[in-house]
């Protein structure tokens, strides 16, 4: 009986590799298939003769081996479906091109030195001070704007920190902080409205092209077609 077992579990892993050969080669990974196949192989090589592994035993590390083909088969089936979701995605924002939206934008991108987007609205005069924080929200830089009258206004920022180094390319966010003369806050806005002229990416993410200004997608409020850009029935997205 222990024999025929024996022969079993050779035959078994026989099977395994030469299906496992005939499968498109991958980079192997030292704690996957490759590693759990050479401890089985080597456990069975150097088995006792006269005590060797248990059917029980085997057929325990042959469901361990078929839960780790699982696992790699879940991984290629999720990689898949993350490209189709990031392919599904750029096509989406292209479809903005040419169309209005309105949003909040409270990112600024820096890239080569240049500084887009980042903008602020309030309808009161107040003394404003502008906070920037990298991708750790981490204070990089703090503006002091002044009193700035009721309307719209551009963050003017050059890219550096408190101590007058370049900051790295990437994607900076900003709050805004006004004060009427009494100290009393005074609220302010940072959503605009605009033509979508274009998608821009930074470091993997898509932004919307707005005049001067990058928006974020995933802060838009409404879109809708003007009659200088609609080319049928507009509506609301």
């Amino acid at each position: 009986m222990t024999t025929v077992q024996s022969a079993y579990g050779n035959k078994s892993v026989n099977g395994l590799l030469t299906g496992h050969s005939q499968k498109t080669e991958e980079k192997k990974d030292p704690l996957g298939r490759e590693a759990f196949l050479g401890m089985l192989i080597a456990q069975l090589k150097h088995q006792d003769p006269l005590n060797p592994l248990e059917g029980t035993d085997f057929t325990a590390q042959l469901a361990q081996f078929s839960m780790l083909e699982q696992q790699f088969s879940t991984n290629d089936n999720l990689k898949s479906l993350l490209g189709a979701t990031n392919a599904k995605r750029e096509d989406n924002l292209i479809e903005y091109i040419g169309k209005e939206v309105s949003g909040t934008a409270e990112t600024m991108i820096v890239k080569e030195g240049k500084v887009s987007g980042g903008q602020y609205t309030m309808e009161k005069q107040a003394d404003v001070s502008i906070s920037i924080y990298d991708s750790k929200h981490k204070e990089v830089c703090t503006i002091y704007a002044g009193q700035r009258n009721p309307g719209t206004h551009a963050i003017q920022w050059d890219g550096k920190d408190n101590d007058g180094q370049s900051l790295a390319d990437g994607t900076y966010t900003y709050e805004v902080m006004a004060l009427d003369t009494l100290g009393g806050y005074v609220p302010v806005r940072t959503a605009f409205s605009g033509l979508v002229t274009g998608v821009t990416y930074e470091n993997g993410t898509g932004y919307l092209q707005v005049g001067d200004n990058l928006l974020d997608p995933a802060t838009v409020k409404r879109v809708w077609q003007t009659a200088q850009t609609e080319t049928g029935a507009g509506a609301d997205k």
